[in-house]
């Protein structure tokens, strides 16, 4: 039964605090949302704590998996989906090496789920108790992360790997691919909570999230909703196009004008627009895909993005698997179209994407979810030491290749300064 207390101490504190109680257990979920305005979500904060029953699964039959372990649900069921989950959905593979380890599939039933919104907590398994615990703890005090990285690629591989690409393009195989890059570093020892703090500080953003699964860690800054569903209707918030913030409010501004304006981002904004339209009539009641906004403009602490929320109807009969079964993985980080897009990744990419550019998210007891998209986040396996992090973009025949390695850049800006 679900207990609601009204919290009038420092709530900051408190949920700092009820994120290293969290850590002690072997399975651990947090979403914030960092206090960003969305009208979609169901609450500012999530933490999901200890697994009575759970799901690890590889692409084959991960799906059936997740359908049967969803059945008849009336639990919180937070986990992730990898990115490689591709292979069992299209007939296409993963042929470059997987050095982080993960499975493709995590999904459990917690022992504990507690959520805040606004100045409420709402614990909704568990007993009062947890509350107590969670306030007599005293925060750890954060040690320094410090750690030396490198990149997959050069510079100039990265370069003649997009002018490839694009020759791709010029020949028709695509009109628009997603092309990212791998930033890792090996034998390291971290505190993660430490490295989801000062990240959290550095890039608060509205689909923020800590995973555990034992020795496996997310650490996510992400701006990018992947696909929620509110009772019959879901929404879809693809991000295509992105540009610095500057200290100066006249260039901020002009800053944000510009990316508005242009039509280069449009185009890959819209591309991406049609491919989830697409993806949605999977499973739409006919009739109901629409664009409830396009080239939306939304401010970060590093940079502006153009978001567009695509939303459609869905049957009660449809199953939350199924859905996302549908349009999984996001086109915001496939391409269009999205199949030979996939393909012409596997080729030119360096190693297995794994859980970048998956989705990391709940089902609710009311059938409901929501799930990010798997950018700006730190993957960590503490058994091998292995850290990593990638940054991509999009690939249009219009794009610039330098240009494109700088917007690299700029989106790992957050996780950069956080390991320096």
């Amino acid at each position: 039964m679900q207990k609601t207390f009204l919290f009038e101490g420092d709530l900051q504190a408190f949920k700092d605090k009820a994120l290293q109680w969290a850590t002690s257990f072997d399975v651990a979920h947090c979403f914030n949302s960092n206090a960003y305005a969305d009208v979609y979500s169901a609450f500012d904060f999530m933490l999901a704590v200890g697994a009575r029953e759970q799901i690890t699964v590889n692409a084959g039959a991960a799906f059936d998996e997740l359908e049967r372990f969803l059945a008849g649900n009336e639990d919180w069921v937070p986990g992730y989906l990898a990115y490689d989950l591709k292979n069992e959905l299209e007939d296409v593979k993963s042929s470059n090496p997987n050095y982080l380890g993960f499975p493709d599939m995590f999904f459990f039933k917690p022992c504990h789920v507690l959520t805040i919104k606004g100045n409420e907590v709402h614990l909704h398994s568990g007993d009062a108790q947890v509350m107590e615990i969670i306030e007599r703890i005293s925060l750890n005090e954060h040690s320094a992360v410090k750690v030396d990285y490198q990149a997959r690629f050069t510079r100039d591989e990265y370069i003649q790997s997009v002018e490839a690409i694009k020759g791709h393009i010029k020949r028709g195989d695509i009109y628009e691919m997603n092309f990212c890059q791998e930033f890792y570093a090996e034998d390291v020892t971290l505190n993660p909570l430490d490295l989801y703090f000062r990240l959290n500080r550095l890039s608060p953003a509205p689909f923020s999230a800590f995973f555990k699964n034992r020795d496996h860690y997310i650490i996510s800054a992400s701006p990018e909703r992947y696909l929620s569903k509110r009772g019959n209707k879901l929404i879809s918030q693809p991000i295509k196009g992105t540009t610095a913030r500057s200290a100066d409010p006249l260039i901020d501004a002009a800053n944000a004008r510009h990316l508005r304006n242009s039509e280069k981002e449009q185009s890959e904004n819209v591309m991406i627009v049609d491919l989830v339209r697409n993806d949605l009539t999977r499973v739409a009641l006919q009739g109901t895909v629409r664009v409830e906004e396009l080239f939306g403009i939304y401010s970060f602490k590093h940079v502006h993005q153009m978001i567009s929320t695509v939303c459609c109807e869905v049957a009660d009969t449809t199953s939350p698997a199924e859905i996302i079964k549908a349009s999984f993985p996001m086109g915001s980080m496939t391409g269009a179209p999205k199949i030979r897009a996939m393909e012409i990744i596997d080729r030119y990419e360096l190693n297995q994407r794994s859980v970048y550019s998956g989705a990391i998210g709940y089902f609710s007891p009311e059938g409901d979810f929501d799930f990010n998209v798997i950018i700006r986040s730190l993957c960590y396996n503490a058994s091998t030491g292995y850290l990593s992090f990638q940054t991509g973009g999009a690939i249009t025949y219009a794009c610039d290749p330098e240009q494109e390695y700088e917007e690299c850049m700029l989106k790992g800006e957050a996780i950069f300064e956080a390991l320096r």
